[in-house]
């Protein structure tokens, strides 16, 4: 019994990789659901608690300074 390559592996060890695999797998997804928080205000999600409110604010036009011995910088 060769198991020291994955290719030349037997059956049995395939099986206990596809195990070990979908457990972590199975305890990754677990973590992240328990993982979700709870604020103390009532909001639950992201999306509720972040939600943008308030006046926009847009950015003016960009105004060249260059002083006056100095050669402007085109990007």
């Amino acid at each position: 019994m060769n198991n020291s390559s994955l290719r030349s592996a037997d059956s049995a060890t395939h099986l206990k990789v596809v195990i070990v695999s979908l457990f972590a797998a199975i305890m990754v997804v677990g973590v992240g659901i328990l993982a979700k928080p709870n604020f103390s205000d009532g909001t639950s999600t992201f999306a509720q608690r972040f939600d943008a409110s308030g006046p926009v604010i847009r950015a003016g036009r960009a105004t060249p300074t260059i002083a006056a011995g100095e050669a402007g910088t085109i990007r």
